[in-house]
């Protein structure tokens, strides 16, 4: 299994992380590379989400951020435990696709959650099968299907301690 490092996400990512979210196969799952990135920027300093690029041997890959399930109003996470994290991805770097990497990034930074926390969950959309089949590869089991916070259905996985 290769081993990933979780090293945080700086100002000085962004020309990497507005290409990634430019990248075709991240369509339609994520806002463009310059909306989410405003949205991440706010977070800077806060202590709400721990926001991480992804890199194996020194390449930097995927994004990903986790927060308090509680953090903020999201209705498919009302019923889970208070010490529960959430968890979002995306592998930017078209060069890591299909080849594993996801599963086994998520799975090593989960077992690095849940050192500290209840559960870790994840909210993709239902028709986006490729993340439900890396999350189901990383140790999730879906739980149920209901409306997001933005009113969208979700499939909500949850990866027990």
């Amino acid at each position: 299994m290769a081993d990933y490092r979780f090293r945080p996400l700086t100002p000085a990512d962004k020309p990497l992380f507005v290409a990634w979210l430019a990248a075709p196969h991240i369509g339609g799952w994520w806002q463009d590379g310059e909306t989410e990135w405003a949205l991440v920027a706010q977070e800077f300093g806060t202590g709400r989400v721990d926001m991480r690029v992804v890199e194996q041997g020194g390449t930097p890959f995927a994004y990903v951020q986790d927060y308090g399930v509680h953090e903020w109003e999201m209705p498919q996470y009302a019923d889970l435990p208070r010490r529960a994290r959430a968890l979002d991805t995306f592998l930017g770097d078209v060069a890591f696709l299909g080849k594993g990497h996801a599963a086994r990034y998520l799975r090593q930074r989960c077992d690095a959650l849940l050192a500290d926390y209840s559960l870790v969950a994840v909210d993709p959309a239902p028709d986006n099968t490729r993340a439900i089949r890396a999350y189901a590869a990383a140790g999730f089991v879906q739980r149920k299907t209901c409306i997001g916070e933005e009113g969208d259905p979700v499939t909500v996985m949850t990866r027990p301690n």
